[in-house]
């Protein structure tokens, strides 16, 4: 037990780091099955009993990374949520920077941003359990009288969720767009949407 011991404080905790962000990286690239523990030990220059210190197995840094892209993920979803009293005029411009979060997130994290909601067996129930987070938020709403009453919003929560996975791939990962700019494109369709006539 004794190299255990040695391994607490914060050069432990950097080698854990160190393993998370390469095994991040090998399971983006390569895939669950492609990953190996022993290619990711040598491109941290640790050995495999160091990585079996912090993760049983391949399978548990795997959820690990799963784990916290899921925590932020929903983390930045529920800072989202519009508060009461807001002014409408500032109403776009709040939705915008809570959509610029998560993109930013996503931007900054790609390889747990792949792994947790394009490569894991979870990424479904993941995309479940945040649509439904995006309906709670957007029922508060409309009882604060933001949005028409007459919408399904588990409609449009499911939207979001698609266009946010779709334009991650298309628009944010390949350098297209950046945070900022696709959270504008989003509010705009979604609250002003594409016609060319407006309402008198």
């Amino acid at each position: 037990m004794g190299l255990r011991g040695r391994k607490k404080g914060s050069n432990g905790e950097e080698s854990k780091v160190l393993l998370l962000n390469i095994a991040a990286e090998e399971f983006a690239q390569k895939g669950y099955y492609e990953t190996k523990v022993s290619t990711i030990v040598k491109k941290a220059k640790l050995t495999q009993p160091t990585f079996y210190l912090y993760f049983q197995s391949k399978e548990a840094i795997f959820q690990e990374l799963v784990n916290s892209f899921r925590a932020e993920l929903f983390n930045f979803v529920e800072k989202s949520r519009l508060e009461s009293g807001l002014e409408i005029g500032s109403l776009a411009e709040k939705i915008k920077i809570g959509l610029t979060a998560i993109f930013s997130f996503f931007v900054e994290n790609p390889n747990i941003t792949k792994i947790g909601f394009f490569l894991t067996p979870q990424a479904e129930e993941v995309k479940v359990n945040l649509a439904t987070q995006i309906t709670d938020n957007l029922t508060k709403e409309v009882e604060d009288g933001y949005f028409q009453t007459n919408v399904d919003l588990r409609t449009v929560a499911e939207s979001l969720v698609g266009i946010m996975e779709r334009l991650t791939v298309t628009k944010l990962f390949t350098g297209i767009k950046e945070p900022e700019s696709l959270a504008d494109d989003i509010v705009n369709l979604l609250l002003f949407g594409i016609s060319s006539t407006t309402n008198e």
